[in-house]
């Protein structure tokens, strides 16, 4: 999955940008979930736009941390 449908994906399930969104929301499987959010939050041009948190819900390992939720900042927009 390409950044841009990241984004797409994140902004039909968030009512606004910023909103926690649970990681499962995406339509991945748990592995591929754990690869895709590990990758793009290693990449430092992308990974100041994503906040990971962890509440309820299914949690992921990304990058050996546990979240369950990711809110993505409006102003990823502009490196699409």
């Amino acid at each position: 999955m390409q950044l841009h449908e990241v984004v797409e994906k994140y902004s039909a399930v968030a009512r606004e940008f910023g909103e926690p969104v649970e990681l499962g929301r995406f339509g991945l499987s748990h592995q591929e979930t754990e690869k895709l959010f590990s990758a793009l939050d290693e990449d430092y041009h992308i990974s100041r736009f994503f906040h990971f948190t962890n509440g309820a819900g299914e949690a992921f390992s990304i990058n050996q941390f546990p979240y369950t939720h990711v809110a993505i900042d409006a102003a990823i927009l502009e490196i699409l």
